[in-house]
Order: C-alpha cells, then sequence, then structure tokens
C-alpha cells in the first residue's frame, strides 16, 4: 500500500501536542490591525488549541501525525 501524502499547507501551519490535540495560530492578526478592538489583538496572541470538529478536518490532512 502506498503512503499517504501530508498536505503541505497543513504541515506548516499545524502542529500536534503530545496528547495528540490540534495546535495552531489565531486567524485575522496579520495586517489591517488598526480595525481591530484591543480586546481581539489582545486574545489573539500566541497559539490557540483546535476544537473536536476542526481537529477531525485537520487531523484528515495529515495522515501521520500523533492522533
Amino acid at each position: 500500500m502506498p503512503k499517504l501524502k501530508t498536505k503541505s499547507s497543513a504541515k506548516k501551519r499545524f502542529k500536534t501536542t503530545a496528547t495528540g490535540k490540534i495546535r495552531g495560530c489565531y486567524a485575522f492578526k496579520r495586517h489591517n490591525l488598526r480595525k481591530r478592538p484591543q480586546k481581539m489583538k489582545r486574545k489573539t496572541r500566541g497559539t490557540r488549541i483546535f476544537g473536536d470538529s476542526d481537529s477531525r478536518l485537520i487531523k484528515s490532512y495529515m495522515p501521520y501525525s500523533r492522533s
């Protein structure tokens, strides 16, 4: 059986934690920040753990990640 390919965009954007959860950055933090409220900019620092529905989709792009 051939090896499955990982989506290149997914392996650049997401990492898996030791427990198998998906970690990634927040969206909408690249430009036009003058329009965004300070609360939103503060909350989007660092990374976040994705929910179950998003994780299922991302894991389908990364077949050999820890799951």
